[in-house]
């Protein structure tokens, strides 16, 4: 138990390799205890390290299969082209309800690696991988190592929803904070450099890159974000407490409504619980009912921006930052 105590102390992947090689452990033990501590599972142990080519061999490349957008984002900049990267939840697709399909359990039954966010967010996956049967599956959950928050808002229903859905393991939408999607990619680089040695270097290289401009973004959000301090806000999902923390803003409420259209009582609801909290940032997302957004705006006299969560949208890895720049815009300009 001293033994593990001590690794999890370590801040560091070279840190923890290099205490396990003090101790003399065989590489195979070593590898399932960075593994375990990195978020990186396998039910079978010995299959955790794809081969590495020799001089003139060709290997296929390692299958990874990603969950949704964000998740595939971040996987493809770490791989860009040495592995092959799939993603089972379509952008567009509401992944806190979706349901595994047989198309997602062909993909894992033939996959080297599942990456998640985790946070209990893509509740179909255990069940989808389960049915899939493949026991040499390496399974990552790149919420690891973050310290996840609950709600930190009121939750306002003024209609009835029709997929209320709660984040009983903490909210899980981490990516949208520039430093905390930095851990993603580190998690994301340390499992599979673990799960395919012979692209190392590659995974390091790349994973380096996108940390560079995550650092460059967060730079951004701090120095346009200090203009406007303790900015309270509202928006339509719980997407943004995470983003809210970091850049010292207040998300003061969350009017969650229906996905269905909305009836003009339903607006009027809607418009009269955003009036009670007196703010004049309301942020929705892409997509959200024209017909509410333009009610809320002739009422309340403001202008409803968006920000967005980055659940659809564009596969190009580069997305990320062009999406989130629009969302510091937002803020920017509802903060003033």
């Amino acid at each position: 138990m001293k033994f593990y105590a001590q690794l999890y102390t370590m801040k560091s992947h070279r840190q923890i390799k290099a205490y396990i090689r003090k101790r003399n452990f065989f590489p195979i033990i070593a590898l399932v205890i960075l593994s375990a501590i990195y978020g990186c599972n396998n039910t079978n142990s010995s299959k955790i390290v794809s081969e590495e080519a020799t001089p003139g061999q060709k290997l296929s490349k390692t299958k990874v299969v990603t969950t949704f957008l964000p998740v595939y984002l971040f996987t493809k900049a770490v791989t860009k082209d040495v592995a092959e990267v799939d993603i089972l939840v379509k952008p567009g697709t509401e992944v806190h309800e979706y349901q595994g399909t047989p198309a997602n359990i062909k993909a894992i039954a033939t996959a080297n690696v599942v990456i998640k966010n985790g946070l209990g967010l893509e509740e179909f996956l255990s069940d989808t991988i389960k049915n899939a049967g493949n026991s040499q599956l390496i399974e990552i959950d790149i919420s690891k190592g973050i310290e996840p928050i609950n709600k930190i808002s009121p939750i306002d229903k003024p209609v009835k929803g029709e997929h209320d859905h709660e984040h009983t393991f903490g909210n899980p939408h981490i990516w949208l904070d520039p430093v905390l999607a930095k851990q993603q990619i580190i998690n994301i680089r340390d499992c599979l450099i673990i799960a395919d040695p012979g692209n190392k270097a590659n995974y390091q290289t790349n994973a380096a890159t996108y940390i560079q401009k995550l650092d460059n973004l967060n730079n951004e959000f701090q120095q346009t974000m200090k203009k406007t301090p303790n900015c309270t806000f509202i928006t339509f999902h719980d997407a943004f407490p995470y983003l809210a923390k970091r850049y010292n803003l207040k998300q003061v409420a969350v009017v969650e409504i229906p996905e269905k259209q909305l009836s003009p009582t339903d607006v009027q609801k809607v418009v009269n619980t955003v009036k009670k909290y007196k703010t004049k940032a309301v942020f929705s997302e892409p997509g959200l009912d024209n017909k509410l957004l333009t009610s809320i705006s002739q009422d309340l006299q403001l202008t409803v921006r968006t920000l967005d969560s980055l659940e659809t949208g564009d596969t190009n890895p580069e997305y990320y930052f062009q999406a989130m720049k629009t969302n510091l815009e937002s803020l920017a300009s509802g903060c003033k």
